[in-house]
């Protein structure tokens, strides 16, 4: 394994804490601010939108850098976001740092991934984008709830600080770890915008949007799930999202282990078992040990998705993978917003705390579909290559 993946991973987990670990100190950073926790909410929005907006346009300003370069800088404005939020006097300083340091995020896992890809052989590919994306998993396994634990007993703002060190150390680690690859020839932003006519790409990006989504449906009102229909403590719930740590950190490795063998089949078995799963959760959810069960499926499901879906992105984008690499990485948080809203619309029209599921379900299987899709437009100029051999 290159070391330069373990640099990259490194740069995941600073970029997966900072994410996350924001909804475990709300209430802190409320109090200190003065502001509502819905206000404080925005904090989460607003990095959200930021990843989403970020992601191309921080890509597009690099398009004449190499990637390495690129990539060092975006973790010195991971670290300055993060410094500015630890310091922050205002609430809108802190908001504006969230903002500075996301967008870094789209940016730096859709460049990283590209520069995994081509630090192995081609066969290898999507095993090395997991190892990348494992920095990410790890970080809601271990990062988030030691964030969470430091916020909470001497103040959010070291929390950040620490983060801060973490980006630090990725970007010593990118300098010296990571080659100093050359920009491909020819390559430009208009070879780049390209890569978007490609209806393959577009379809893979559209599958990344719902298959992720069909996870957050979940995932995102997990807190009032466990606590009013499994009967968990308020406690627990950090504790369950460390075991949804765990199957995302299982799922990832799996994932990219299958999708260098069997691309399109690792995602019909991983979108179909996660629609499956997040329908048996409108069950399971009654049931404390059975919940805590189909929690960890949830995330080994959800992101056994991931590399497969970004290798899927890097093929068919061809010669200019990497703004569609980096858009791609938006999608997934494209996905998290509108899961996260029509989970709320469910809730909000009465349906309980566990109708989200069913969001999910439907977003998963439509993922699952898409996927068929793919794969049959895929097959269909072969066959029309090999009719004028038939006819003949």
């Amino acid at each position: 394994m290159p070391l330069a993946l373990v640099a990259l991973a490194i740069g995941a987990f600073g970029i997966g804490t900072t994410e996350f670990v924001i909804m475990g100190l709300l209430p802190e950073i409320a109090a200190d601010f003065g502001v509502s926790i819905p206000a404080a909410g925005l904090l989460v929005t607003g990095y959200a939108l930021g990843v989403v907006a970020g992601a191309p346009v921080m890509t597009m300003l690099g398009t004449k850098i190499n990637r390495k370069t690129m990539l060092m800088l975006l973790m010195g404005l991971f670290i300055a976001g993060n410094l500015l939020s630890a310091v922050a006097p205002v609430f809108g300083v802190m908001l504006a740092g969230r903002i500075v340091a996301s967008l870094a995020h789209g940016a730096f896992f859709g460049i990283g991934s590209v520069v995994a890809a081509e630090l192995v052989a081609p066969d290898k590919r999507a095993g090395a984008i997991a190892i990348m994306f494992t920095g990410l998993t790890v970080a809601n396994i271990v990062g988030v709830p030691l964030g969470t634990f430091v916020g909470q007993a001497v103040g959010w703002r070291v929390t950040f600080g620490i983060v801060a060190a973490l980006g630090v150390v990725g970007l010593a680690g990118v300098a010296k770890l990571v080659p100093d690859l050359p920009r491909p020839e020819g390559a430009h932003l208009r070879k780049e915008l390209a890569a978007f006519r490609n209806v393959q790409v577009v379809l893979a990006m559209a599958m990344t949007v719902l298959g992720f989504g069909g996870v957050f449906a979940a995932i995102t009102y997990i807190a009032p799930m466990m606590t009013e229909i499994a009967g968990y403590s308020a406690g627990a719930v950090t504790w369950l999202l460390v075991l949804f740590g765990i199957g995302m950190f299982l799922g990832n490795l799996t994932g990219g282990r299958f999708a260098d063998r069997k691309l399109m089949p690792m995602l019909y078995v991983s979108l179909g078992g996660l629609a499956i799963v997040l329908a048996l959760f409108t069950v399971t959810a009654h049931s404390k040990i059975l919940a805590a069960a189909t929690i960890l499926l949830i995330g080994a499901l959800g992101f056994a998705t991931v590399p497969p879906l970004q290798k899927r992105v890097l093929d068919q984008a061809h010669g200019a993978p990497t703004l569609a690499s980096v858009v791609n990485i938006g999608a997934f948080n494209l996905g998290n917003a509108l899961s996260a809203w029509l989970g709320g619309v469910v809730i909000s029209a009465g349906f309980g705390y566990t109708a989200p599921n069913w969001v999910g379900v439907a977003l998963a299987g439509s993922a699952l579909g898409l996927a068929f899709l793919s794969a049959a437009l895929e097959r269909r100029p072969r066959v029309a290559a090999t009719e004028p051999l038939v006819q003949h």
